[in-house]
């Protein structure tokens, strides 16, 4: 709760009792008047401390139970469907932090008969776990050095052109922050380059940007021009996520649930993800290049930004960062290292891959792993016996992420050990027989349209469980269901609500709402469409669905 909030609530309480309750009055209207205040008083506590929304999980988890008696039974399916109720309104009203909400199977699982404490807690770490959680401190090393700084300058200033070209610079801008979204998650990413956008936008006039004293042609086009940047590091974030496993948290979830409701399958490597999502994000950045450059950029933009914009500017701003220093060459050294160790690891059939060295006991997470280690042990160059990272710069690990993505992964043996996919499959027997092309797009459109209104990895949780019975139901591969539930979680381009990401966006100021949706449906329908595409032709071959 906001102590501010909390202080005026209080302060108006203390100073309006006084008036309303008289000391000497005991009338009987005096004490419904009394009443009616405190539950009043007592609501909006209730309220503001959200213990509606708390008490809506165990309410919503009793009420199913009671609802389904033993659902043919099936007792373990029916608590499992209530503690799903329980942890996605938990999730969803944010009635505790994510995290606290994400550790609610650790206890409801064996409390409920799904499984046991081992057997869930055996999810919350995997090699998964360790590629994201490695992940995450590579990040937090790249963040500190400010080398995602120096990577965007460096390019923004290549793009910019002299006079500049709008065109290009937001060529620049995007096709940066998709790059560097592609080898960490999408929301740091966004967090990180969006100082780097709006620092570009603060050497044009603030009036002009917000429609004030600036008139004419050259207001508009700036204006235009600053919503065109922000969207731009907004949408090519969450584009160049999908086109590698470290990218989001959507791809570790979908590989997580894969291995796991199908561990006789051939698993999905960061090699063969990338084959298929760098061409899919390729094609919807390059209609997100398209879209801006044709809704936000005129002939007369490139003139309107003459006058403020530069690339001496930029140069400015690099000559400020300095030459590399040692500590940042050996984290890009080490960063370079895993992503060559992370596409040798599985190569074809013929070429095995560097993994075959190791029996095929080592994973991707086994890598990031070790070469985060590394950042622990080579010395940073400028004090005595200093690292490059030590734990106190891993403070701003996102715990969170990591104990949403163990969540996932215990829903999914949840489904299994408590048979809950034994009666979605016997439900979904119905659809057999229907065309596998037209059901996939209408999963990437449904997946799509629940990710406006809650995140993306919670959205994946929910859906992706549900995809994979329904492909063993219908008699398709289930990953020709499941691949487009995982990308259409990714397609939240119309709302705020719909990521962390559009939430840095719109709080810069530059964008509304209706600027996102505008925006964002051409892209959402793009997304769609090359899936539908993409998927039975490339995508067979890299999964071997053929």
């Amino acid at each position: 709760m906001d102590p501010r909030r909390a202080f005026w609530e209080s302060s108006s309480e203390d100073v309006t009792r006084p008036l309303l309750l008289p000391v000497h009055d005991d009338t009987p209207t005096t004490t419904r008047g009394r009443r009616c205040c405190y539950s009043c008083s007592g609501l909006r506590a209730m309220l503001a401390n959200k213990y509606l929304a708390v008490a809506s999980g165990p309410a919503a988890c009793a009420l199913i139970i009671c609802a389904l008696g033993d659902l043919g039974g099936h007792p373990a399916a029916r608590n499992m469907l209530g503690v799903l109720a329980w942890v996605f309104l938990w999730w969803i009203t944010d009635a505790v932090p994510l995290a606290v909400a994400s550790m609610a199977p650790l206890f409801l699982f064996p409390a409920f008969g799904i499984s046991s404490s081992d057997a869930v807690a055996k999810a919350y770490m995997d090699d998964v776990i360790s590629l994201v959680l490695g992940s995450f401190i590579l990040a937090l090393a790249i963040e500190h050095y400010s080398i995602h700084r120096r990577l965007a300058l460096n390019i923004t200033a290549l793009f910019c052109g002299d006079p500049v070209k709008p065109h290009l610079l937001l060529l620049g801008i995007c096709g940066t922050t998709m790059f560097v979204s592609m080898w960490i998650h999408n929301t740091p990413c966004t967090v990180m380059m969006m100082p780097v956008a709006t620092g570009i936008l603060q050497r044009l006039p603030r009036d002009e940007l917000e429609g004030g004293s600036g008139s004419g042609f050259a207001a508009g086009e700036v204006r235009r021009f600053s919503k065109a940047v922000v969207l731009g590091v907004v949408y090519a974030s969450a584009i160049g996520g999908m086109a590698t496993l470290t990218g989001t948290g959507v791809n570790i979830i979908l590989v997580g649930m894969w291995s796991t409701y199908f561990p006789e399958q051939a698993p999905i490597t960061f090699s063969s993800w990338m084959s298929f999502g760098l061409p899919m994000a390729l094609v919807l950045f390059v209609a997100l290049w398209a879209t801006l450059c044709l809704m936000y950029c005129s002939k007369n933009t490139g003139r309107a930004l003459s006058a403020y914009l530069d690339r001496s500017h930029l140069r400015r701003e690099l000559s400020l960062l300095g030459p590399m220093a040692f500590a940042e060459k050996m984290v890009l050294a080490v960063f370079g290292g895993l992503i060559v160790l992370w596409m040798t690891r599985s190569l074809t059939n013929d070429i095995p891959g560097w993994a075959v060295l190791f029996d095929g006991k080592v994973g991707d997470g086994t890598v990031t792993i070790m070469m985060a280690t590394l950042l622990f042990i080579i010395p940073s160059g400028k004090n005595d016996g200093e690292k490059l990272m030590d734990w106190g710069k891993c403070r701003k690990l996102q715990w969170n992420i990591i104990l949403l993505l163990g969540a996932g992964f215990a829903i999914a043996d949840g489904f299994k050990s408590s048979g809950l996919t034994d009666l979605l499959s016997e439900g979904l027997g119905f659809l057999r027989g229907a065309p596998a092309l037209a059901i996939a797009p209408v999963a990437c459109a449904f997946s799509g349209l629940i990710t406006e209104f809650t995140s993306d990895d919670a959205t994946t949780t929910l859906v992706l469980p549900l995809l994979a019975e329904l492909g063993k139901s219908i008699g398709v591969h289930p990953l020709l269901l499941m691949v487009p539930g995982a990308i259409g979680a990714q397609l939240s381009f119309l709302l705020p609500t719909g990521s962390p990401g559009n939430v840095v966006g719109f709080s810069t100021g530059y964008i509304t709402i209706k600027d996102m949706v505008v925006t964002g449906m051409p892209l959402k329908i793009v997304g769609i469409a090359a899936l539908t595409i993409l998927l039975p032709t490339l995508g067979s071959l890299v999964f071997g669905m053929a």
